[in-house]
């Protein structure tokens, strides 16, 4: 707080003493004290609130930011489910034209078989 060392502590209590007299001293003092012990509780006070509202501050972020995870997780997890739905429509569709050219190309090799050598047809 502040920093006095012995000298000015002795220069104080010499100019006080000259101002305000030997009789008024020792209520100075007391007045003193209760001041000084005023200010503590003070100061503890609002070094507890300071805390508190520290914490529970912490306690909103931790929240916010387990609840930002959350929704990103769920966010992702629907989006892969949809980019694999779609991937198995793709495939269900690549395997229906495969299907379709193997249909095909086996009808042209049948109609091949049943030409005769030598014909044109």
């Amino acid at each position: 707080m502040l920093d006095l060392g012995t000298q000015e502590l002795i220069v104080i209590f010499i100019v006080a003493f000259l101002v305000f007299g030997p009789k008024k001293m020792p209520e100075l003092a007391r007045t003193l004290g209760k001041g000084l012990k005023q200010l503590k509780t003070a100061m503890r006070g609002i070094t507890e609130s300071l805390e508190e509202a520290g914490s529970d501050i912490n306690e909103e972020v931790n929240g916010a930011t387990a609840d930002f995870q959350d929704s990103i997780y769920k966010s992702i997890e629907s989006n892969t489910d949809e980019i694999s739905k779609a991937t198995e429509e793709k495939k269900a569709e690549s395997n229906k034209e495969e299907a379709k050219q193997q249909e095909n190309t086996s009808t042209v090799s049948t109609e091949e078989k049943k030409k005769e050598p030598g014909t044109d047809g």
